[in-house]
C-alpha cells in the first residue's frame, strides 16, 4: 500500500468506472464499490463521534477502530489482498465485553436516541450494518474472508454497546421505546 494520491482530480472516472487498487477498473455501481462507499461512509460517522466528548479509553478505541476501517476499504479495494487481521475482530470482542460489563441487562427495546453522543453512536451502528449487507452480498458472488463480515458485525454490536455508555457519561439512561404508545392508537 505504498501508492499514495498526489492528484486528486484525474478524470479517470468520468467514464463511470473507478480503479481499484490492483489497477483493474470497475464500474462505480459495483457491488465492491458499494461496500467500500459504505465503509467509507462509517469512517466518516466515526468522524464525527469522535467530535463529541468522549472518555479517553472510548476515543482511543475509536480511532483504532477507524485505522482498521481504513484497512478494510483497502482490502475491499484490492481482490483478494489481506489487510484487515483476526486479531482486529478479537480487539472488538475484548472491548464489548469490557463496555457490557458495565451496563444493566436490556428488559425493554430502546431507541436511538438521547445524549447526542449516543445518537451519532447509532447512526454509527445502522451505518455499520449496511456496510455489512455491501459485505456479505460482495461475498455471494466473489471469494471474499470472514474476517471484514466478523469486524463490522462485531462492531456494530459495539456501537450499540457504546452508545448505551454514552447515554449514561452525564447521569442519563437508555431511551426506553414504549409499545403502549402503539396499543393505545388501536
Amino acid at each position: 500500500m505504498g501508492k499514495r494520491l498526489t492528484q486528486i482530480a484525474t478524470r479517470t472516472g468520468d467514464d463511470g468506472t473507478t480503479g481499484l487498487g490492483d489497477n483493474t477498473r470497475t464500474s462505480k455501481d459495483s457491488l465492491r464499490v458499494h461496500a467500500m462507499g459504505d465503509v467509507d461512509e462509517l469512517n466518516s460517522h466515526l468522524g464525527v463521534l469522535l467530535c463529541e466528548e468522549l472518555p479517553p479509553a472510548m476515543r482511543e478505541l475509536l480511532v483504532e477502530v477507524q485505522h482498521q476501517l481504513f484497512n478494510l476499504g483497502g482490502e475491499l479495494s484490492i481482490p483478494g489482498f489481506e489487510l484487515l487481521k483476526p486479531e482486529a475482530v478479537a480487539a472488538l470482542d475484548e472491548a464489548l465485553e469490557h463496555y457490557n460489563c458495565q451496563l444493566p441487562k436490556l428488559e425493554e427495546f430502546i431507541l436511538p436516541a438521547g445524549s447526542r453522543a449516543a445518537s451519532q453512536a447509532h447512526v454509527c451502528r445502522t451505518v455499520v450494518r449496511r456496510a455489512e449487507r455491501a459485505v456479505v452480498a460482495l461475498g455471494a458472488v466473489e471469494t471474499l474472508r470472514e474476517t471484514p463480515r466478523q469486524y463490522l458485525n462485531r462492531l456494530s454490536d459495539l456501537m450499540f454497546v457504546l452508545a448505551r455508555v454514552c447515554n449514561r457519561m452525564n447521569g442519563g439512561d437508555d431511551v426506553y421505546w414504549k409499545s403502549e404508545r402503539l396499543a393505545r392508537k388501536e
